[in-house]
């Protein structure tokens, strides 16, 4: 078995989300989920299919988000594994609770924008999502300040009363 690490490549402002689910119907499904949770969403989803014809399958609604997800799909190579870029102004908290819902998802490794490497194992024909690097490491503990920073951001935002 061999190990491999594969950067997620994107825009530093988009987000995505990496999950693993177990049918075909999967890359439909998603596709009504996001619609659905948010009207007007701009996405590109692309799904790794892990038997018959064994193609990256895909759906969206933004040509530059598509071709991220296609791109990122078939450079992780995982069977099963889904791949959702949102376009600018579309995050993750908003869909991922529809997204959970699908009958299709099995689990969800990543929602975010940071920078991200997936770790994959390849043995022989097949690859597996192991886990995934996501951002960079604490450089400490917040103190009263960074509470009163979070809690401002938070407001500022919109996700805080």
């Amino acid at each position: 078995m061999e190990l491999l690490e594969v950067k997620i490549e994107k825009p530093d402002a988009v987000n995505f989300i990496l999950g693993q689910s177990h049918f075909i119907k999967t890359v439909e499904d998603l596709h009504e989920a996001l619609v659905n949770s948010v009207p007007g969403i701009r996405f590109g989803l692309a799904f790794c299919e892990a038997s018959g014809e064994r193609l990256v399958r895909w759906s969206g609604t933004d040509e530059a988000m598509l071709e991220l997800a296609r791109k990122n799909a078939l450079a992780i190579g995982a069977r099963h594994s889904f791949i959702i870029f949102l376009g600018e102004g579309f995050f993750p908290i908003n869909v991922l609770p529809a997204v959970r819902q699908v009958p299709e998802v099995c689990r969800i490794f990543c929602a975010t924008a940071n920078p991200t490497t997936v770790i994959v194992a390849q043995s022989g024909n097949t690859r597996g999502i192991l886990g995934v690097l996501d951002g960079e490491m604490p450089r400490g503990v917040e103190d009263e300040s960074g509470i009163n920073w979070r809690k401002n951001f938070l407001r500022m935002i919109g996700y805080k009363a």
